[in-house]
């Protein structure tokens, strides 16, 4: 008869109430780290969509500025056929110049966020490594 390893020894003088409160410490500092990681990545995620979400916004009112001033360059030109109305249309031209960067910037910080993907991948790993667990017992 050959000595018991290591393993063998510990676990045969474990009762079943101490595995089992092992395994649920495990599964707690599991998750409690599962939580951090997914509060970090969220908030990371959010950061960037606030700024992107501002842009935005700033596109919108660009964008509303080039209608208020194209509205009057329109109605300038109109009263007075020709003149002083082509500055209001430049004026509408520049805004609209803006909103259109603001815009493209905006939509460029939204195509980088990214969610948790971290989070999700380590999350899916989970049932497989508990399965292992089951399999070697």
């Amino acid at each position: 008869m050959t000595d018991p390893t290591p393993s063998e020894a510990k676990a045969a003088s474990t009762s079943l109430g101490d595995l089992l409160g092992e395994v649920s410490r495990d599964i707690s500092t599991l998750m409690r780290q599962e939580v951090a990681l997914a509060k970090a990545e969220l908030k990371q995620s959010a950061t960037k969509s606030a700024k992107g979400a501002g842009l935005m916004g700033a596109a919108g009112y660009g964008a509303l500025m080039a209608v208020f001033f194209l509205s009057v360059a329109l109605w300038w030109a109109l009263s007075t056929l020709m003149g002083g109305g082509w500055a209001g249309v430049v004026v509408a031209v520049i805004w609209a110049i803006i909103a259109l960067i603001l815009f493209l910037v905006g939509r460029s910080q939204l195509k980088n966020v990214e969610g948790a993907p971290q989070t999700v991948e380590t999350l899916k790993e989970i049932p497989e490594t508990l399965k292992r667990n089951e399999e070697n017992r």
